[in-house]
C-alpha cells in the first residue's frame, strides 16, 4: 500500500525562525514581510520528501485580509511554486471563517465566502483545494461544496482540537460520509494531538467512505516530546504514531502544528514515499 506524504505547518517554522504571526493574518503576514522565509521552508518540506504541498492560504481571505486578500493568495501560490520541484502537487488551503477551535463561531452562512476564496485559488493554478481544520461539520461541508464547484479535486480535513473535545470519532465518521457524498475526494481528520488520533483514523476506516483517508497530526502538549522544541527523538516517535495510521487503513501522512521538516523526513523515510500524482490523492486513489 503506497503512503502519499503532505507537508508540515508554516505557522510553526515561522514561529521557530523568531517571527509572530498576530491574528487575523497569521501565517499569512509573512507573505508580506518575510516572502524568502516561507519560500524556505516550503523548499525545507520538498527536501524531507513531502509530496503534496499546501500553500500558505489559510488566511488569504477578504474576511481577514481585506482588499489586499486576493493579491496575498497570489503571493502564496507564486511562493509555493517557485520552492517546490516540477510536478509537485499544491492544494490551497481554505479554512474555517473564524476559529478552528471555536465551531461556535461558525458563521450560519458560509458558503459565499468560501466560494470566492475556493475560485480565486482554482484560478491561480492550485492542483486541488484542501479545506482543512473544521471542528463544525457544517461549515466544512460548506466549503467542501465551494471547492468541488471549482472543479479541482477537493479534500476535506475535520479537526476535534488540540484536546480532542471537538468532535467524536463517531462525528467524523458521519462528516466523512458527508464530505465524499459532496464530491471530497479524500477525507483527513489534522489538528488533533498525534498520541489521539489513532482512535480518529479507525473511524474513518470503518465510516464506509471508500475515497482515500488519512492524518495530519500536531504535537500535542510539549511534554509529550513529539515536537515544539528540538529533541531527538521526537519526529521518530511521531513516525512510530503514524504507523498505527497506516496500519489501520490511512494512505494519506503529513503533520501539522509543532512539527516541521524533521517530522517530514522522518514519515518519508518510514513510509518509503512515491511520487503522487499531480491533483490526486495519490497512489492509493487508482
Amino acid at each position: 500500500m503506497s503512503v502519499t506524504i503532505l507537508d508540515g505547518p508554516l505557522g510553526t517554522q515561522l514561529n521557530a525562525h523568531g517571527l509572530e504571526t498576530p491574528a487575523p493574518l497569521w501565517s499569512a503576514a509573512a507573505l508580506r514581510s518575510h516572502p524568502q522565509l516561507v519560500q524556505r521552508i516550503h523548499r525545507a518540506y520538498a527536501d524531507a520528501g513531502a509530496q503534496v504541498h499546501t500553500a500558505n492560504t489559510f488566511r488569504t481571505r477578504r474576511r481577514s485580509a481585506g482588499a489586499q486578500w486576493r493579491e496575498l493568495a497570489e503571493e502564496a501560490i507564486r511562493l509555493a511554486r517557485a520552492a517546490l520541484p516540477p510536478g509537485a502537487t499544491l492544494a490551497g488551503s481554505i479554512a474555517p471563517l473564524e476559529d478552528c477551535y471555536r465551531p461556535d463561531r461558525s458563521p450560519p452562512a458560509p458558503g459565499a465566502e468560501h466560494a470566492e476564496l475556493a475560485a480565486a485559488l482554482a484560478a491561480l493554478g492550485c492542483d486541488l483545494l484542501l479545506c482543512e481544520t473544521f471542528p463544525h461539520v457544517g461549515e466544512g461541508l460548506a466549503a467542501v461544496s465551494a471547492a468541488v464547484a471549482t472543479g479541482l479535486p477537493t479534500w476535506a480535513a475535520f479537526t476535534a482540537g488540540y484536546r480532542a473535545d471537538l468532535l467524536t470519532p463517531g462525528a467524523l465518521a458521519q462528516a466523512a460520509r458527508e464530505a465524499e457524498a459532496r464530491g471530497a475526494q479524500a477525507v483527513l481528520v489534522n489538528c488533533v494531538p498525534a498520541s489521539q488520533t489513532l482512535r480518529y483514523v479507525r473511524a474513518l476506516a470503518d465510516s464506509g467512505i471508500q475515497v482515500p483517508f488519512g492524518a495530519y497530526a500536531n504535537a500535542g502538549h510539549p511534554t509529550e516530546g513529539l515536537g515544539w522544541v528540538s529533541t531527538d527523538d521526537g519526529p521518530a516517535r511521531y513516525a512510530a504514531l503514524a504507523q498505527g495510521w497506516v496500519d489501520a487503513g490511512a494512505t494519506l501522512v503529513g503533520s501539522c502544528c509543532g512539527t516541521g521538516p524533521d517530522t517530514i523526513a522522518a514519515l518519508a523515510r518510514c513510509f518509503q514515499t512515491h511520487d503522487a500524482p499531480t491533483g490526486s490523492a495519490g497512489a492509493s486513489a487508482s
